[in-house]
């Protein structure tokens, strides 16, 4: 299989894949803040108390914000298993990690 082949497969299974997760799930999962949620799916904590508020004026999170908790749930599960390049290339190296 060519690289050109490869790479066309790979962007078609990541734009139709519908990787997402519950925020009740991810919540219950993890123990996270809504900062915390903010801060994975890049929005404002008052975004993601509107998500979890039973009024009728808040809007559900999109589907992006859903992949964001699947892939972030990605990177909590198998963080040890994940090889030292990808790490890096996440931007995850030891000096800008928080003990």
């Amino acid at each position: 299989m060519t690289e050109d082949r490869r790479e066309q497969i790979l962007i078609l299974l990541y734009s139709y894949c519908q990787l997402g997760m519950t925020l009740q799930r991810f919540y219950q999962k993890w123990d996270v803040t809504r900062e915390d949620m903010a801060l994975i799916c890049s929005c404002s904590v008052q975004t993601v108390n509107g998500w979890f508020s039973t009024s009728r004026r808040c809007y559900p999170p999109t589907p992006g914000h859903l992949r964001h908790l699947a892939i972030m749930d990605f990177l909590l599960e198998d963080f040890e298993t994940i090889p030292r390049e990808l790490l890096d290339r996440l931007c995850l190296k030891e000096e800008r990690m928080v003990n």
